[in-house]
């Protein structure tokens, strides 16, 4: 862990994860397989994303995937937008550690 800190830059790595996926498909890699998912910023790395959820969750990462999905086109009356590209994390988490994302509501 401590090479994540000499690597990389602290502000930089407090800006890569950019919110967490709640989803079905999210939430039951959670209980299946002990894996976060996150929305990262477009040039993430795999190794910056690892060090961020090290740096600010104080867990140990095992893996990490990344998704890149396509923003789609959609239409407002008579015009035409297009959504966000997306970058999903998927942070997986040696045994025994775990970040709980709900806070003290659960």
């Amino acid at each position: 862990m401590s090479t994540a800190q000499v690597k990389y830059d602290e502000g930089r790595l407090m800006q890569v994860l950019m919110a967490p996926i709640v989803s079905e498909k999210a939430t039951m890699l959670a209980d299946k397989s002990n894996t976060v998912t996150f929305k990262v910023l477009q040039s993430a790395t795999k190794h910056e994303i690892k060090a961020a959820v090290e740096l600010m969750f104080k867990v140990e990462v095992k893996g990490v995937s990344v998704v890149n999905t396509k923003g789609k086109t959609k239409r407002f009356g008579k015009s035409t937008g297009r959504r966000d590209n997306v970058r999903k994390a998927y942070v997986s988490l040696k045994p025994g550690q775990e970040i709980n994302l709900a806070g003290e509501a659960a």
